[in-house]
């Protein structure tokens, strides 16, 4: 099984799911792609394996994150590819299913 957690290593949220993860017993690779980036295309993969909206996944308590709230799909995540600290963290993959793991213990869902 590969999971793969999209997250930053700073966020307290990440780190309450590695602990929640570890207990589990699951092995997952990180990727913190505050650093990496991502394209568009990967946010939109991102987004339709966790089966949610751009708007969904902006976090509201970034600079701008309000003003885009409204905007269209590709405005939103064409700025998520730019400013990668308005995607909300952290996401879980596992093949074709995602979630944001916000409660952490969503990321059960995809195990």
């Amino acid at each position: 099984m590969a999971i793969t957690v999209y997250e930053k290593p700073t966020c307290t949220t990440c780190r309450k799911l590695y602990r929640l993860l570890e207990a589990e017993g699951v092995d997952f690779d990180k990727v913190n792609y505050h650093v990496t980036g991502l394209t568009e295309d990967e946010i939109r993969d991102l987004l339709g394996k966790a089966d949610i909206t751009a708007a969904e996944a902006l976090r509201m308590r970034e600079d701008g994150a309000r003003d885009l709230a409204s905007a269209d799909e590709d405005e939103i995540i064409a700025a998520m590819a730019e400013r990668p600290e308005l995607l909300q963290r952290p996401i879980v993959v596992n093949g074709d299913r995602a979630v944001l793991a916000r409660p952490i213990e969503r990321a059960l869902e995809v195990l």
